[in-house]
């Protein structure tokens, strides 16, 4: 009978669940119409949210240890392990009736998996990716990366990555890594963080993902002397305050894994708590499945917020640029009026045709020189609203009250979001029709996903575990 009641609870719990996330999503959707009409750039499309499963996402040197773990975790030799790169690919590990393997092709063709995005990073990716189905225990996936290389990240003169791989490595982690349920950072006592696409990847691709990061210094079972530790562990800690500027660096966790020859060193012998760190690890690693709850509300707090911040800003923009263009068009047509007018008077008092045909011509020449300027001041006013210096003024004008407060949150969704913004405005402009804005009650009903149904989403959550 109790085993009734709690097979009667665990699904209870998991309808719940499925609610949240079915509400999360439905809120989602009613997002994306707004960020459709701003350009669709201000949140992720509704097809490119999230895969079938929750996912963990292994980074790292190579050599560090990522394989090994996935191993160990699924206790079976899944991931070919060794001290030279052994794999160049990127390797999604999924829970399956059966063992099978499928290539890059099928895995993002496959519309149930949600990897069809990847896609965009070009056929080199495609071709480096693969599938491994395997029967396991397991109701989420792994997503082995790539070890990455010890080299200088090369960059063209535009500032962005060559390409050493045949696609873009830092833009696939980044995309990978916001869609992970938890995020493994491998660091092993060889390389602590030294190289320089490890170093680009911390930079550029892990930045924003801090509450679902996790920092391993592995194979701590290789040091011999506690001096040698001290060194690694101190030189792991300089090359993360390069990237994570903060005062107080994330948790590291020091850990190893099993060794099969039984040959570990003296200064292993005396850090049994080596072993209580690995399986605190692993059981973060086995609660993916409940932080993909947390991780969609969270992401849906985010795109609200980002959403309201990116609508406040265009509005500003919108409605600076639609002031000074209805200003010309005034003008304009007051002088378009004047000179009318003073045709019809001329025509009434029976003035000389030649005076009259002069007057109507110089009228018009005077509209036309002086709708030109307009033409080339709005151009101009154009580029200066569009500017990065102009958007902040924006965003401290729209944005006062947590200016002065010193809001950090929302300065870091205005970081984030400002190129993107700008890109976008810009074409809207180009594109030379009507400038679309965000109506208040639009704002209000924004403001009352992020002051109301995301609070209630969290009670939901956690009633549900």
């Amino acid at each position: 009978m109790d085993s009734q009641d709690s097979e009667a609870t665990l699904g209870s719990k998991r309808s719940e669940s499925q609610e949240v996330l079915e509400q999360c999503s439905r809120l989602y959707d009613s997002l994306t119409s707004l960020n459709d009409r701003l350009g669709g750039v201000a949140i992720s499309s509704p097809t490119d949210r999230g895969t079938k499963l929750p996912y963990v996402l292994l980074v790292g040197n190579h050599s560090s240890g990522k394989s090994s773990f996935i191993n160990y975790v699924l206790k079976r030799n899944i991931q070919t392990a060794g001290v030279a790169p052994t794999d160049d690919k990127f390797t999604v590990i999924a829970p399956g009736a059966e063992d099978k393997d499928s290539d890059g092709p099928t895995l993002v063709g496959d519309p149930d998996m949600g990897f069809a995005s990847l896609r965009r990073f070009g056929p080199t990716l495609i071709h480096h990716t693969q599938l491994k189905q395997r029967d396991s225990h397991l109701d989420f996936m792994l997503v082995d990366s790539p070890g990455m290389i010890d080299a200088p990240v090369n960059l063209n003169q535009k500032g962005n990555n060559v390409m050493d791989r045949g696609y873009d490595f830092p833009g696939v982690v980044r995309w990978l890594s916001q869609r992970a349920d938890i995020v493994m950072l491998f660091f092993d006592p060889d390389k602590p963080g030294t190289t320089g696409e490890t170093m680009d990847v911390l930079l550029r691709c892990l930045s924003g993902i801090d509450h679902k990061l996790i920092i391993i210094l592995n194979k701590a079972d290789q040091f011999y002397k506690i001096h040698d530790f001290a060194r690694a562990y101190g030189s792991l800690c300089w090359n993360l305050s390069k990237v994570i500027p903060r005062k107080d660096l994330p948790p590291i966790y020091t850990m190893s894994l099993p060794n099969d020859q039984n040959q570990t060193s003296t200064l292993a012998e005396s850090l049994r708590d080596l072993e209580h760190t690995r399986d605190e690890v692993v059981q973060q690693v086995m609660q993916a499945p409940k932080r993909r709850i947390d991780n969609v509300i969270t992401n849906l707090f985010d795109s609200t917020s980002m959403l309201i911040l990116y609508s406040k800003i265009w509005n500003d923009v919108v409605s600076r640029f639609v002031r000074e263009w209805r200003s010309c068009r005034l003008q304009e047509a007051g002088w378009s009026l004047v000179g009318g007018a003073g045709f019809g008077g001329l025509n009434y008092l029976a003035i000389d045709p030649m005076i009259q045909g002069g007057v109507f011509g110089g009228s018009i020449l005077s509209v036309g020189a002086l709708f030109w300027y307009h033409q080339t001041y709005l151009q101009r006013m154009q580029d200066d609203l569009t500017s990065l210096e102009a958007l902040s003024s924006s965003f401290q004008r729209t944005h006062a009250l947590q200016v002065h407060d010193g809001d950090e949150f929302t300065a870091s969704l205005y970081q984030r979001s400002r190129v993107s913004l700008q890109s976008a405005l810009k074409n809207e402009f180009a594109s030379g029709g009507k400038l679309p804005t965000v109506s208040e009650s639009e704002l209000q009903r924004l403001q009352s996903i992020l002051d109301d149904e995301i609070p209630l989403l969290r009670r939901l959550a956690n009633d549900s575990r």
